[in-house]
């Protein structure tokens, strides 16, 4: 199927299930029952997802959800992120988005505050806002080369200068079992466009289903099994890599179905959740930092290609010693700062080869300090 006819198959199936629920769309899942107590009833029986990446959302965030679709995890992180935090569900589907907002005041008056929008726009073009296209084709029709070259010039002003969502301006990004319904010639695309608008140091938790073996072009050409949630679904192996190729890091798979949800033609559909971070950009520089890795495993290799062998310490650049000091690695490393301070510091060779950092190197050359023998550091029998 090309994208057209796959936008359409989903677009259809899913404004049917704006109007009536459709088991069939959706794995089951538990949320936190806290949040589901002042979502109505009518969003939560057309919610179609297959994990919660709501979990990873912390208060404050600014978060943005990629298929939103009637809205519920998007109070729910309205919830989490609290009055000073700020929800934003992008869908297509016009359908959908009037579900959702429908009970956006009732929501928000239930809470004291409102902090969700609803925009429409397709998630792996994330730069074009389609209510603006939309109304600018109202007033300027396409009727032959010259307004059509009108409007490519005035959709990509609006990209560059207007975007739907702009860069580096939300610090996680959601998506509850919507990956999968994108063409797969524009799923890089996709990525990359949650990797363009996180922050740095921002996170991406995506729920999706994936299959454990490659889905046949058969089976692809199904718009029923597409629109369904499975043959649009990526492999495994895939899914991770697909992170690591837009740029993320510490990519984490944080749940994984052990039952499938569906098997079809011997391959097995389930849900799983992968959390990745972005902020592993930029220059490496020399600040005497050092990390050591705590276990359990004899050594680790990271990313980069750093082997980082248990209880020994590493010599890492600052990018390396923050990224590090921070999920999901931290609890994983005893991170060791220089007694003094880098007043200047000089380029770090990040090439994948391990350097060992001198405990003196850390302490400087000079230090010589003498520290006075300590009274009762000790009970009797317990050193």
């Amino acid at each position: 199927m090309t994208t057209a006819p796959v936008e359409s198959f989903v677009h259809d199936r899913y404004s049917a299930a704006a109007e009536a629920p459709e088991a069939a769309l959706c794995c089951p899942v538990e949320y936190d029952p806290r949040y589901l107590k002042i979502i109505p009833d009518e969003i939560i029986e057309k919610d179609y997802g297959c994990g919660d990446p709501s979990r990873y959302v912390a208060a404050g965030d600014i978060v943005l959800d990629l298929g939103s679709g009637g809205g519920k995890s998007c109070y729910i992180a309205s919830q989490i992120v609290g009055a000073e935090g700020q929800v934003i569900g992008v869908d297509m589907n016009d359908d959908m988005l009037a579900l959702a907002r429908k009970h956006q005041p009732v929501i928000a008056a239930e809470l004291g505050y409102d902090n969700v929008q609803f925009r429409r726009g397709r998630i792996q073009d994330l730069r074009m806002n389609r209510d603006r296209i939309d109304s600018w084709l109202r007033l300027n029709p396409v009727t032959d080369e010259v307004s059509l070259r009108q409007f490519e010039e005035f959709s990509s002003h609006q990209k560059r200068h207007e975007p739907l969502i702009a860069d580096d301006s939300v610090d996680v990004v959601i998506s509850n079992c919507v990956l999968n319904l994108v063409d797969d010639g524009e799923k890089e695309e996709l990525f990359r466009e949650i990797f363009r608008v996180l922050r740095r140091g921002g996170r991406a938790a995506i729920s999706d289903i994936v299959a454990d073996e490659p889905v046949s072009e058969q089976m692809k050409n199904d718009p029923e099994l597409w629109s369904g949630c499975v043959s649009g679904a990526m492999q495994e192996e895939e899914f991770t890599k697909a992170f690591e190729a837009a740029g993320f890091y510490g990519i984490e798979i944080v749940a994984r179905d052990e039952d499938p949800w569906r098997t079809v033609e011997g391959i097995e559909f389930r849900s799983v959740t992968v959390v990745a971070f972005k902020g592993k950009e930029g220059e490496c520089w020399e600040h005497n930092e050092a990390l050591i890795y705590k276990g359990p495993f004899k050594k680790v290799t990271d990313d980069d290609g750093h082997i980082f062998v248990c209880g020994q310490r590493a010599a890492v650049c600052r990018k390396t010693f923050e990224i590090f000091s921070k999920a999901p690695y931290a609890d994983s490393f005893e991170h060791i700062e220089p007694r003094e301070p880098v007043t200047e510091p000089a380029p770090f060779s990040c090439n994948g080869a391990t350097i060992i950092r001198s405990a003196r190197e850390t302490k400087g050359l000079e230090y010589s300090a003498t520290t006075a023998e300590a009274a009762d550091c000790c009970a009797p029998g317990e050193c």
